[in-house]
């Protein structure tokens, strides 16, 4: 499906800021680790603190990209992460990089991401007619897994190459060529919405803030995926500092073993998104979501399985790829279901809520599960929230409720 030349400069846009944030994954934590000599409760502090400060720093943006334009909102969260994630290697250079530096710029990263998250996605609804909603979210998670299978393992070899600041680098520059993809759209951007004031929008006005929860919270089937998502990818995410000590330190994969355990089965990412379409004109998008949803629940338990050598790899790579191919089915008509159900004039604040309460609920499983891990044991934890994840489809029972119709945006003031 042709979505024409201003959604394929949004997606480049998209796409090159994918590929710095995996080829930089972790890069904050290795350099933790390799540089500044951080142990693992600095580590995971450092881990939780950006999810979580990020996040609530977040909170009031909602409202702030909502009643103004969203391009240039995209372009400057993209300028803050470029000049936020430059401070390091400078520091770095000049012998002055401290942990709490890296504490800083991660919370200001994370913060300025959900700004352009929740942009864009407003940004896609009104550059996308709605009929071109979900090839264009598949579009997104394709170019997604693609990252993530290639990122990691050419991030690694240019860290061993050239040393742990370089990812970061690249990532910065990255952020640049998006800003300059999202002012090359030329589409006229529609008008913003007016707060609840009547007026320009004022800073921390509670009834603006809290209208992304309440829109959320109305609807029946947008509830039942909201609080789907956000728990199943919180179970989900704990388990990754977990599998780094089991694999790494327990079990003792080389990292090369490792990144290529969690690489290969990327491609299932590949293969999901490139099934939606088809999966959703034969069986219709609500018994997609049911299945792709209660699908996806139903592998990281195995995890908890994993044994030494390469039959344990093995493992590793075949739920891996199960539960990634269940997630890229899922996650683009989620998304396109998503963006239908809301309003046009609270597009940017549904999208931060949705946003900041996953990530902090991620934020604060991650703490939880470290401290079931020190109780219970590695693959205790690990077995716990596989147990979680197989009760939450019951959260997707909202989605046989009927779907609401949104309703027109309503008529903005002249400025």
């Amino acid at each position: 499906m042709r979505l024409g030349r201003d959604f394929g400069w949004l997606w480049a846009a998209f796409a090159v800021s994918t590929a710095g944030s995996w080829l930089a994954l972790d890069a904050f934590q290795l350099i933790a680790v390799l540089v500044l000599h951080s142990g693992a409760a600095q580590v995971s502090f450092l881990a939780a603190a950006g999810l979580a400060v990020g996040a609530l720093l977040a909170v009031p943006l909602g409202p702030w990209i909502e009643f103004r334009r969203k391009r240039p909102a995209m372009v400057l969260s993209d300028l803050v992460r470029c000049a936020a994630l430059l401070t390091l290697p400078l520091a770095y250079v000049l012998d002055a990089l401290t942990f709490t530096q890296l504490v800083l710029v991660s919370v200001v990263v994370a913060a300025a991401d959900i700004v352009f998250r929740a942009a864009s996605g407003a940004h896609l609804k009104a550059l996308v007619p709605d009929a071109g909603l979900l090839a264009a979210n598949a579009r997104f998670e394709s170019t997604q897994w693609t990252a993530t299978a290639v990122g990691p393992p050419l991030g690694g070899a240019l860290i061993g190459a050239f040393g742990p600041l370089t990812t970061v680098l690249l990532d910065a520059v990255s952020y640049v060529l998006s800003a300059v993809g999202v002012r090359a759209i030329r589409a006229p951007e529609p008008k913003p919405a007016s707060g609840t004031t009547g007026g320009r929008f004022k800073a921390f006005n509670a009834a603006d803030i809290a209208e992304g929860w309440r829109h959320l919270w109305r609807q029946p089937r947008l509830r039942a995926l909201f609080l789907n998502n956000s728990l199943v990818n919180a179970l989900i995410m704990v388990g990754a500092p977990l599998m780094a000590v089991l694999l790494l330190d327990d079990l003792g994969l080389t990292p090369w073993q490792y990144g290529l355990v969690f690489g290969v089965p990327c491609l299932g990412g590949l293969a999901g998104s490139r099934l939606t379409g088809p999966l959703v004109r034969r069986y219709g998008e609500r018994r997609v979501l049911l299945v792709s949803g209660t699908a996806r629940a139903c592998w990281p338990i195995g995890l908890a399985f994993v044994g030494p050598g390469v039959a344990g790899m093995l493992v590793v790579v075949f739920v891996e790829f199960g539960l990634i191919t269940c997630c890229a089915v899922f996650n683009p008509v989620m998304a396109a279901e998503r963006l239908r159900l809301t309003d046009d004039d609270r597009v940017a604040r549904v999208l931060s809520a949705w946003t900041v309460t996953q990530r902090a609920v991620t934020a604060a499983l991650t703490l939880v599960w470290g401290a079931f891990a020190a109780l219970i044991g590695t693959r205790g934890a690990l077995a716990l929230a596989g147990v979680l994840l197989l009760a939450t489809p019951l959260l997707l029972r909202g989605l046989r409720s009927p779907a609401c119709t949104p309703r027109p945006a309503a008529p903005t003031l002249p400025e």
